[in-house]
């Protein structure tokens, strides 16, 4: 097993799949169809942005899942003191990989990361529905800390 950075925007928009689907199939009135050549445009423009961080995770030179990280800079101002964290936008690993320890492995890689950037908090969200998620990072040691809410003003 091997992870590592990339900037493969075709590996990502591939790796992305699942993690896709799965919050199309949570809340189909957000997320759209995944699709190939859109999810490859998209990664394609935002792969390079200087914030943002692809890992790889490979087995046997085959990559089977993915992490998508930012840095992120939170400037002083009159009600926070100024601080970093690492966010975590999207992890996602190949469904006949899942179960084996290999999330655990890229989030180890983020935390070594944000270790050695000195960076002390490692950040993330994931939709409410989503159990696998929520099981994952409460295993890992992860807390809430804040809840987002929301009132939908369309009579839904």
């Amino acid at each position: 097993m091997r992870i590592r950075e990339t900037n493969d925007y075709v590996i990502i928009a591939k790796l992305n799949k699942g993690v896709h689907e799965l919050h199309e199939k949570l809340y189909p009135e957000y997320f759209k169809p995944y699709n190939f050549e859109d999810m490859l445009e998209y990664f394609k423009e935002i792969v390079y942005f200087p914030d943002f961080i692809f890992l790889v995770l490979e087995e046997e030179e085959k990559p089977i899942g993915y992490a998508w990280i930012e840095i992120r800079n939170y400037m002083e101002n009159a009600l926070i003191k100024a601080n970093q964290a690492i966010y975590v936008h999207q992890i996602n690993i190949e469904e006949d990989h899942r179960n084996n320890g290999y999330g655990g492995h890229l989030m180890d890689a983020i935390i070594e990361m944000a270790k050695s950037k000195d960076i002390h908090r490692v950040e993330l969200d994931y939709w409410f529905d989503n159990e696998v998620a929520k099981k994952f990072y409460e295993k890992l040691g992860f807390k809430k800390y804040r809840e987002f809410v929301y009132k939908n003003l369309s009579g839904d």
